[in-house]
């Protein structure tokens, strides 16, 4: 990869690199240039590159801090290309911090969020793509999204983008050297077999497209809230999909008067379900502040389970619930407490979406509701899922639509050849945003202050 300049990231940069607390043992991290000096000062050598040494860690005035090991990796054969130390101590926090003070006096300045590795990007060690994954793979919240992280840091996520790119320079390169050669006609580039390889190359970008989205689903998880009149068993269904008592269940209207937030995995799926407070019209001033809050969740849900009384059937009210959500908000709707009723569960597809029947006491058809979910979702498996984001989603469907128009363009009698051409530089350069080929300075901002600190 080639080296991204940044003039201005020439001093050395220090932090804690491990979790806050205690714990056996903790790390620092320097990256700058003159380390060896900084070896010295603190213990009075500097190791050979990419061995342990036992040091002790003295201050200024040569008192030990602490006795550890210290490692120096000299660029650019580090992580973030620059020459790096890693001071490995006792992992407790006083320690840590007089150690991270003491290299604060020598010259280092503390490192920005994601410092680190926004300079293995700028130093050319990772792409965009590659250096999202670190985050991600640190804060992957299921085995699945670890993996599928793993896969992106590893460059999976970045060959098969690159692999579009080579293609799409490929017929960049017939199409203009048609334009700059007059001699040449459109035959030359029917002969190429040219909307073929457009099509073909759709095709390839349909499949990392489709990659990318159940990436996302990984990455991201999906939003549920569940929304119903009072004791219609919300808090029941969130004890069944969570497998835990993790909501008061009573036969109290009105228990719940918050939201109450529960973290699951289906498949490897995060979601995050959110009980809300039951709606109806109260003079209860604390119930109709948890009722407004449940609006605010609804405006920000992926999905709504919305939950009707088996024996109660849909009701006017139920009906009402159901046409104030947000139009453009999924929903399913759950028929709970069939056990009440003797009737079997069911998942039935209607005019207005998906229904299942049953019993979040007894747990008969929750796990229909399963899979419903994940059907809402758009989850299917696959063994070759890299991590994705949101921004790289966009920057995906971009380059479909530049791409979809190039192949409009040449289904044409007469081909407009330089509209083709900059509609094949577009769809390049939105691939480019991936792997930062094309990102803009604030966006780089954007991404790396999401980073922990020490990464």
């Amino acid at each position: 990869m080639t080296p991204r300049p940044d003039p201005a990231k020439t001093d050395v940069i220090a932090a804690i690199a491990t979790a806050p607390g205690r714990g056996g043992i903790g790390v620092i991290r320097l990256s700058g240039p003159g380390l060896a000096a900084y070896a010295e000062a603190l213990c009075g050598k500097t190791p050979p590159p990419r061995m342990a040494a036992r040091a002790i860690f003295r201050d200024g005035g040569g008192i030990a801090l602490d006795d550890g090991l210290l490692l120096h990796f000299p660029g650019p054969h580090s992580f973030t290309g620059e020459d790096v130390l890693e001071l490995q101590g006792h992992g407790g926090p006083v320690v840590l911090n007089l150690l991270l003070a003491r290299c604060l006096d020598l010259g280092a300045r503390l490192a920005e969020p994601g410092e680190f590795t926004r300079r293995a990007f700028l130093n050319g060690k990772l792409d965009l793509a590659q250096a999202e994954a670190v985050a991600d793979l640190i804060d992957a919240a299921t085995t699945s999204a670890a993996r599928s992280a793993m896969r992106s840091l590893q460059g999976q996520f970045s060959q098969a983008v690159r692999a579009l790119t080579d293609g799409l320079i490929d017929l960049r390169m017939l199409v203009e050297a048609t334009l700059d050669f007059p001699e040449e006609d459109i035959d030359f580039l029917r002969a190429a077999d040219l909307p073929g390889r457009l099509n073909t190359l759709s095709e390839r970008l349909a499949s990392v497209f489709d990659r990318a989205g159940q990436g996302k689903l990984l990455q991201a998880g999906l939003h549920v809230v569940l929304v119903g009149q009072p004791n219609v068993g919300k808090s029941s269904l969130l004890n069944a999909l969570a497998g835990d008592d993790l909501a008061i269940v009573t036969a109290v209207a009105g228990t719940t008067r918050d939201a109450l937030r529960s973290a699951i995995q289906i498949e490897g799926i995060p979601l995050h379900i959110i009980d809300t407070a039951g709606l109806r019209e109260t003079d209860d001033e604390i119930e109709r502040m948890g009722i407004a809050r449940t609006w605010r969740e609804i405006e920000r849900a992926d999905l709504a389970l919305v939950l009707i009384d088996a024996q109660m059937g849909m009701t006017d009210v139920d009906a009402d619930i159901l046409a104030t959500l947000p139009p453009a908000l999924p929903r399913i709707t759950v028929i709970n407490k069939i056990d009440l009723r003797g009737t079997a569960p069911i998942s039935l597809k209607t005019e207005k979406g998906s229904e299942i029947a049953l019993s979040a006491k007894t747990g008969a058809g929750v796990e229909l509701l399963r899979q419903e979910l994940l059907g809402v979702a758009g989850w299917h498996q696959a063994e070759d899922v890299f991590i994705a984001r949101e921004r790289h989603l966009r920057a995906l469907a971009g380059a479909r639509v530049h791409l979809d128009a190039a192949i409009t363009l040449t289904a044409q009698t007469q081909w407009p050849l330089e509209l083709l051409a900059e509609e094949l530089r577009l769809t390049q350069r939105r691939l480019g945003e991936i792997t930062g080929e094309f990102t803009p300075e604030d966006l780089l901002g954007e991404i790396f202050s999401r980073f922990c600190i020490g990464k």
